[in-house]
């Protein structure tokens, strides 16, 4: 979804013509509890045409499809299911978390005004993440970029 009706909304190369009565109303579209059903809020801006076309190579498809293969298979062998499958209970048992990161996501849930929804799903893709850097548990990097995630741009923090 753009994070205005114009779509420009915080882009550097063009002029956001939405007044904030237009923005709200079409981040209202999507209701707070709509939002706390989804799991990755990733803002993607737009890129210069320049960066664009002389962008560094990232990762090969076939590397990223067996990264996720090797994350999924970590889960599978520690939980015998998908880390976005875990009941709340389960979650608690295969999470892992350091006191610090307990912490930290706690401090956050509370700061942010959480669900209980909202603090499994960071802790299912926090789990995730760490099963893609081979951890076995979730440390305070995989809590920090799941919350990322989880309320990224403005769009999120309108919606909610």
């Amino acid at each position: 979804m753009n994070p205005c009706p114009c779509g420009y909304l915080g882009s550097t190369a063009h002029r956001c013509r939405c007044t904030p009565d237009q923005i709200a109303r079409y981040q209202g579209r999507l209701s707070g509890p709509l939002m706390d059903r989804i799991d990755l809020h990733v803002e993607v801006p737009a890129l210069p045409m320049d960066e664009l076309l002389h962008a560094p190579a990232g990762e090969s498809s076939a590397t990223l499809r067996q990264r996720c293969a090797d994350a999924r298979q970590r889960a599978q062998l520690r939980q015998g299911k998908a880390n976005q499958a875990l009941a709340g209970s389960e979650l608690d048992l295969h999470a892992q978390l350091d006191a610090a990161t307990a912490l930290f996501l706690r401090a956050a849930a509370q700061r942010l005004g959480w669900s209980a929804r909202s603090l499994h799903r960071t802790l299912k893709i926090a789990r995730t993440i760490a099963d893609l850097g081979n951890c076995t548990g979730i440390g305070l990097a995989h809590a920090a970029e799941a919350l990322q995630y989880r309320h990224a741009g403005p769009l999120a923090a309108g919606a909610l």
